[in-house]
């Protein structure tokens, strides 16, 4: 298509279907999740919290990059690029392997979702597959990675029409389930469920409870930084911000409703001993095992369309890595079709990876999840920092109203804040795990650098990959002695 039609297409979108855009983004697998998840942790109180804080974190981030989307519209290779023009090219490697990897945990639990899912849904099938943690659940989803590899390196692109399909397969069970959880809602259940237990002897005190349902806010969130990527969709550039608010806001209140209104089915310790998909149980509950039925069917239909998507945005990071000469150059080569096949190929030999590995942790689905949205901080937390940075030295703010700059100041600021503390919230643990991978990783930097000739450190540079195997070995030591488990 000539960039004539495109731009001719893109500009017809109004504020309607770009808000529709904004909420497919960002609604995925992970909500299907909250209700046990929650519980696990917390009540209605702290639940509500953490919904307030997440709403208010995760939309100063979408508002970050939107900020960074006009005032830095050169950088335009994805959320690692910030950490590269902010804090040099070894800071940008880890946040471009970082987010790869995240992208890669995420369609590990795809497919540890949909092996558990099925054990729901064919009881007779729980023995062989069981939580997605079995090895033959790892054979067939081995068989089923490499089959899409298949697929993509043949030049299958995501479609309008499974698009469709997969939006559809989640918003109307998941529609359906408000309806009929706030129609079957027990008010003496729910009253039982607010405090999660912070009122009682030896209960977790409030803050603990909310702090350990950041992670899965985290994961639920995950395509947030796509939202900025709309701004050329706009029929009207005002609608950016207000389809980002609007779009933002609209996936909140289903998040926040989905898991809240959980506590007034069941009482919070049933809730939080629900098999995932946890929607699913929380719908049977109410109405019967049809319910159930339809919750986990329409999960495997969408999770199967978003695979593909996610996919293909995790090797376009490492297409987009070697094209800024970040990574060796033969991953960003294509080949007869356009693909980038040795992204694609090295981006399916990792999810395999951690599909292996998630057979030797005690939960495979909580695990995979809460990786997918530790390693996500870290780009993340450099992205924030990068806008924080570039608005205190008025750097791209030329013709611009004090009064813009200073908001989007404190915006950056915000999200600076709220990115370190859910990076503490994660826990030390997936900083060891994340240092393991980004350490031995680093000789794919060190053969880039010397493909361009390039020196090889900064002093901050080597400092950061100092810290980075230092943590390494740490964490390399505690996991062979089992001081840590995962």
């Amino acid at each position: 298509m000539s960039g004539t039609a495109e731009e001719a297409r893109v500009t017809k979108l109004a504020l309607p279907a770009l808000t529709a855009m904004v909420v497919g983004s960002m609604v995925g697998a992970g909500v299907f999740q909250l209700p046990a998840r929650f519980a696990a942790q917390t009540g209605v109180w702290g639940a509500t919290i953490a919904w307030t804080v997440a709403g208010l974190g995760m939309l100063t981030l979408a508002f970050v990059f939107q900020t960074l989307a006009v005032r830095k519209p050169e950088l335009d290779n994805g959320v690692y690029v910030y950490a590269r023009a902010g804090f040099g090219v070894y800071p940008g490697f880890l946040s471009a392997v970082g987010f790869w990897a995240s992208a890669c945990a995420g369609n590990a639990f795809y497919w540890v979702l949909i092996m558990t899912t099925l054990s729901q849904l064919f009881p007779e099938l729980e023995p062989t597959l069981g939580q997605g943690d079995t090895w033959p659940a790892f054979a067939i989803s081995a068989v089923a990675v490499w089959g899409f590899f298949l697929l993509i390196r043949r030049g299958v692109k995501e479609a309008a029409a499974i698009n469709a399909v997969v939006t559809v397969a989640k918003l109307v069970p998941l529609a359906l389930f408000l309806v009929l959880a706030i129609f079957f809602l027990d008010a003496d259940v729910f009253v039982g469920n607010l405090t999660g237990g912070y009122d009682v002897a030896g209960g977790e005190p409030l803050f603990l409870q909310v702090q350990g349902t950041m992670l899965v806010t985290v994961f639920v969130f995950l395509g947030i930084e796509g939202a900025s990527v709309y701004s050329r969709y706009a029929k009207r550039r005002k609608d950016v911000g207000r389809a980002t608010v609007l779009g933002f806001l609209s996936v909140l209140a289903l998040f926040a409703s989905i898991s809240i209104l959980s506590y007034g089915i069941l009482p919070q310790s049933e809730i939080a001993g629900l098999n995932q998909p946890s929607v699913g149980g929380v719908l049977e509950a109410a109405v019967g095992p049809w319910g159930g039925t339809l919750i986990r069917v329409g999960l495997i239909v969408s999770v199967l369309g978003a695979y593909l998507a996610w996919q293909l945005l995790a090797a376009d990071v490492v297409f987009a890595a070697a094209s800024d000469k970040d990574l060796p150059s033969a991953l960003g080569r294509t080949n007869d079709r356009g693909v980038p096949e040795n992204a694609v190929l090295w981006t399916s030999i990792m999810v395999t990876v951690i599909l292996f590995a998630v057979q030797f942790v005690d939960d495979a689905l909580d695990f995979t999840l809460d990786l997918t949205a530790a390693l996500a901080l870290a780009p993340f937390a450099l992205a924030s920092a990068y806008a924080l940075k570039i608005a205190l030295r008025r750097d791209g703010y030329d013709d611009v109203a004090p009064r813009v700059r200073h908001r989007e100041l404190v915006v950056a600021v915000i999200s600076t804040v709220y990115t370190l503390f859910l990076l503490w919230a994660a826990g030390y643990v997936f900083w060891f795990l994340a240092c393991l991978l980004l350490a031995p990783a680093t000789l794919l930097y060190v053969a880039a650098r010397r493909e361009q000739r390039a020196r090889l450190f900064t002093a901050p540079g080597l400092a950061t990959f100092v810290g980075v195997a230092v943590f390494a070995v740490v964490g390399a030591v505690l996991l062979a002695t089992g001081a840590v488990q995962i």
